[in-house]
């Protein structure tokens, strides 16, 4: 029993360890750190076709971002602005309706 009341002390540190790292890199990722800036303009003209990932590679391609979120059709997203991200909005069949940077 106290093996693995042990076992499970040193996953929870691990876990703390690693949550504690994964939000340093968020935070700086969250200032646009990447070192790019999102311009949608180019990538406009991706709207109205199907997301695929040569899709997303176009558009980060195009954009000059330094990341990509899709959003899903009523999807939830956080509000938090990053100029290096490209938001790239989907209707219910997952045809692209929107891009913008933030």
């Amino acid at each position: 029993m106290r093996k693995m009341a042990a076992a499970a002390m040193l996953l929870m540190m691990a876990n703390g360890c690693a949550s504690l790292s994964a939000a340093s890199g968020e935070d700086a990722a969250a200032h646009g750190e990447s070192g790019r800036t999102c311009k949608a303009e180019a990538a406009q003209k991706l709207v109205g076709k199907a997301a695929s990932e040569s899709l997303a590679a176009e558009a980060m391609r195009l954009s000059g971002a330094g990341t990509l979120r899709w959003i899903p059709h009523d999807g939830i997203v956080t509000m938090d602005f990053r100029e290096d991200r490209l938001n790239i909005e989907l209707d219910q069949t997952n045809m692209v309706t929107r891009i913008r940077c933030g």
